[in-house]
């Protein structure tokens, strides 16, 4: 066994790190984005855990794969990674990937503007890229098809009682309810105790329900919970609304979510409650947010089917080199015990 070595470019959308691998990783295999997802977890997923758990990331890393596109209509191709796995969509990473695909050469930016198609494992969204003055550019993407599934469903949770969710999708599957729904106060209540509730409901839902894609096996599953303030997406006046995602078993998102603003506002859709046209400014942990823009909602078979365009701006954090020597017992990372006495003989 050799070292290994892997360089990065490190950003942060909204305070939540984006780490995308620029040099070091294997070409992946497959015909599909879904097959090298497979491949990438098959063959090579010690380098997932090795550039996002410790001594070189932590419990809130997350990450970015650049891979060949294999979709018609896609310029770029990327994996989402995380401490626990790989995920089907991400915001954050996105409007990341916006601007660093522009400052890379690989897109090329016209008159202050820059278009193209990036593959992700949920489909191919569209992301534009707007220079305006000094700064960050201000990044955009349009969601792949978005849908609510469950509307109004219970399951028992322990330590929480019955509680009241909804579940939609927006380039992954979230149930999203607001904190008051359990008693608690999204703004006043320590995360700590609502991520023990975010996990208590995710994995109740996920032992209660199953969830479906209509077209993608892969992505039939529950990715998280997201829990939400009071305040109603499509009321006048300009307020923000604020929710915490909680993910991969624990993980917070520090921005407001991409994928989790676009189920958010297409869970608005499907119960009327925004309009075609009408924006949003949805806020996370880190006090800074993004917004939501409800761009098309059409009435198919199976309810609302919406697209959402939604905006951010990222900035740089980072150029790394990550190595792994070979005798390095923890090359490929590790994760805090909960007891010392979990500790490997």
């Amino acid at each position: 066994m050799t070292d290994i070595v892997i360089r990065t470019t490190d950003m942060h959308t909204a305070g939540e790190p984006v780490r995308i691998v620029e040099s070091g990783y294997p070409e992946l295999r497959g015909a599909t984005i879904l097959e090298k997802r497979r491949d990438a977890l098959t063959r090579f997923d010690a380098l997932r855990t090795m550039l996002m758990l410790e001594p070189r990331g932590h419990d809130g890393m997350y990450g970015v794969i650049p891979t060949d596109p294999c979709a018609e209509g896609a310029d770029l191709a990327v994996l989402f990674t995380h401490q626990q796995g790989y995920s089907t969509m991400c915001g954050h990473a996105t409007i990341a990937i916006g601007r660093w695909a522009v400052d890379s050469g690989r897109v090329p930016m016209v008159d202050g503007r820059a278009a193209f198609g990036l593959e992700a494992p949920c489909g191919v969204v569209r992301v534009e890229v707007e220079q305006q003055g000094e700064g960050a550019p201000l990044v955009a993407f349009e969601s792949v098809r978005s849908f609510a599934t469950h509307l109004d469903q219970a399951v028992h949770v322990p330590g929480l009682g019955d509680v009241t969710f909804d579940i939609a999708f927006g380039g992954a599957f979230y149930a999203i309810l607001s904190a008051s729904r359990i008693g608690l106060s999204l703004m006043e209540t320590p995360l700590a105790e609502l991520v023990r509730a975010g996990t208590g409901i995710t994995a109740a839902i996920r032992a209660a329900l199953t969830i479906r894609h209509p077209s993608e096996p892969d992505l039939g599953f529950l990715y998280g919970t997201i829990l939400t303030d009071d305040v109603p997406l499509g009321a006048h006046g300009g307020r923000p609304s604020y929710n915490l995602c909680i993910f991969a078993e624990g993980q917070i998102d520090r921005s407001p979510t991409g994928s989790g603003v676009t189920a958010r506002i297409a869970l608005a859709a499907a119960r009327g409650e925004m309009q075609i046209g009408q924006s949003c400014e949805i806020r996370g942990v880190s006090g800074e947010g993004f917004v939501g823009t409800l761009a098309i909602a059409e009435r198919g078979a199976d309810g609302v089917e919406s697209r959402v365009r939604v905006a951010g701006r990222s900035r740089y954090a980072a150029r790394c080199e990550f190595i792994a020597e070979a005798e390095d017992r923890f090359a490929h990372g590790f994760t805090l015990p909960v007891r010392l006495a979990d500790l490997p003989a």
